[in-house]
């Protein structure tokens, strides 16, 4: 199971969706992360473990878009770790 959100418009994008996947966060809290599209090309963040380990790293980083996807992750195959966590780019 999974969370998935999203947003593009004119406001903040990743507060946006991360104030949507805490909503959805019943549907995996093994781990999960944003990927925005700034200035600066395709942006992803991602932590294992509860959501407040990835508020801690937003806001650490502070990323800017209005462009962006949440997801939250039930780890069903591979383990909980920030590399399996989701979303992926390559």
């Amino acid at each position: 199971m999974c969370g998935i959100a999203g947003y593009v418009g004119p406001r903040e994008a990743v507060e946006i969706v991360f104030d949507q996947i805490t909503r959805l966060e019943y549907r995996g809290y093994d781990s999960a992360g944003v990927a925005f599209k700034s200035e600066n090309g395709i942006g992803i963040l991602k932590r294992a473990g509860k959501l407040a380990n990835l508020r801690e790293l937003l806001e650490r980083e502070k990323p800017q878009a209005h462009i962006a996807i949440a997801h939250s992750r039930w780890a069903t195959h591979g383990g909980p770790t920030d590399e399996n966590a989701h979303p992926h780019f390559d």
